[in-house]
């Protein structure tokens, strides 16, 4: 059997071996060129491709005629997308003789759109994965093909949930594809009405409403710790990024009362005072990249 690969970021590079452990003969790779703004802290899907020796391209637009005509003249009997940031057109997806699929990283039908997990973080789920789906016009609505769910634990960053949905997608692709290749892919209802879309999010999403209860400050940190921008806070016109941080009422005994909401020093401790009266005890905090100590914001606060 032949692919067609669009790929990107972890996921497509760990998919990209299951592919090629099960014999799936690769004819192109789809990538991205890294963008010199962003941190790149995942591994390579054209580094990979270098490796061994599979063609690859990274156009700017995947819906150009001259793509369109590259992959027809592939062949290709799957396509499949995993982590790759454009949808695909429908004339593309048509060309798969097999069906094009993609690898998402929620349990469909619950956070289709753009960082699901970041989302499902925020939110305090309890529980997230990886889904393997038919491609549609609309983004992540077709048919369910396998899934594999993962746990998010209650101090887990979005980083951290991050690498297990990533074992997750290539447990999930290695356990269907035998199915795929033999001609019986699964194809199970993705109810729409049971989830809902979200949108990208931006470095500004992530400052800090201190009014808000300490859970959710805590989630909002979980979910954009580095290497993601950040949770952060403006004092007397500088910003502090919290880096790592901890919600626990035993942590900050004798908490005084009356403090104001946001960052204080107690006991020679930072912690974050919410609006519930609760704190994070924030143990890195960084100011122009630089870790700022308790002494030391003592004094910017006075």
């Amino acid at each position: 059997m032949k692919a067609v690969v669009f790929a990107y970021h972890n996921v497509g590079v760990r998919c990209l071996k299951v592919l090629l452990a099960r014999g799936v003969d690769i004819a192109l790779v789809v990538t991205h060129e890294d963008n010199p703004q962003e941190t790149i802290w995942f591994e390579s899907v054209s580094a990979l491709c270098r490796q061994r020796g599979i063609p690859f391209i990274a156009p700017a637009d995947p819906a150009t005629p001259e793509l369109l005509a590259q992959v027809a003249a592939a062949q290709p009997d799957f396509i499949f997308s995993f982590y790759y940031r454009h949808m695909l057109p429908v004339a593309l997806l048509a060309l798969a003789k097999h069906g094009a699929f993609n690898m998402h990283g929620s349990l469909l039908p619950k956070y289709r759109g753009r960082v699901p997990i970041n989302w499902a973080v925020l939110h305090g789920e309890t529980e997230t994965g990886a889904t393997l789906h038919e491609m549609a016009a609309k983004p992540d609505a077709g048919a369910i093909v396998a899934q594999t769910a993962v746990p998010i634990l209650p101090d887990d960053t979005a980083y951290e949930v991050f690498g297990k949905v990533v074992v997750a997608a290539e447990q999930t692709l290695w356990n269907v594809l035998p199915a795929m290749l033999a001609g019986q892919t699964p194809r199970l209802p993705n109810d729409l009405s049971q989830g809902s879309y979200f949108g990208g999010r931006k470095p500004a999403d992530g400052e800090i409403d201190w009014n808000q209860p300490a859970q959710q400050v805590y989630n909002l940190f979980r979910a954009v710790a580095p290497p993601y921008p950040g949770a952060w806070t403006v004092i007397k016109d500088r910003t502090f990024i919290i880096g790592k941080a901890y919600l626990s009422d035993n942590l900050i005994e004798n908490l005084p009362a009356n403090l104001p909401l946001g960052l204080a020093v107690v006991d020679n401790r930072i912690v974050g005072v919410c609006g519930d009266g609760r704190a994070l005890l924030i143990n890195e905090l960084l100011a122009d990249g630089v870790i700022v100590t308790p002494e030391a914001l003592q004094n910017i606060l006075l």
